[in-house]
């Protein structure tokens, strides 16, 4: 059992590696992995999703991700906005992960720190940071562009 684990392992870093060549090689991944919080993995994983489909907007990747906030009606009754349940659940995992991550970026925790402020959970806060992020890959992928850090706010 421990040979068939090694051998596992083995095969799961050679899958890496290829992986890692196959991001190398698509003219965006510079693009991609520029933006702090995206490495070889979401990288490929936002390929796989993203590239190839078509959104006007980036509320419609928001939205196709399901980081956009659903208002939910019935009737005259409504109320209020919540996350959505549906959505491509790999894209959403990948974006919250990124965001996660990117909390060591200053402008991001900036605005994490901001959203908390405003009275919103832990998790919340990277969802609409998520939600941030993906209005921001949208445009990177629109314009072919590496990811510019934006000027610090002052509080």
């Amino acid at each position: 059992m421990a040979t068939q684990l090694a051998a596992l392992r083995q095969q799961r870093t050679k899958v890496a590696e290829q992986v890692e060549v196959l991001v190398a090689a698509h003219p965006l991944s510079t693009v991609l992995t520029t933006m702090p919080g995206v490495g070889v993995r979401t990288a490929a994983r936002l390929l796989t999703e993203v590239v190839g489909k078509d959104f006007p907007t980036a509320g419609h990747l928001a939205s196709y991700a399901g980081l956009a906030p659903v208002t939910r009606r019935s009737g005259s009754s409504i109320r209020g906005e919540h996350p959505p349940r549906g959505g491509n659940k790999i894209l959403k995992r990948a974006m919250f992960l990124s965001a996660f991550a990117a909390l060591r970026d200053p402008v991001s925790r900036a605005y994490s720190d901001r959203k908390i402020a405003q009275g919103k959970r832990h998790n919340e806060a990277l969802i609409a940071l998520a939600r941030r992020r993906t209005d921001v890959l949208y445009a990177m992928l629109r314009d072919g562009k590496t990811y510019v850090q934006p000027p610090a706010v002052a509080a």
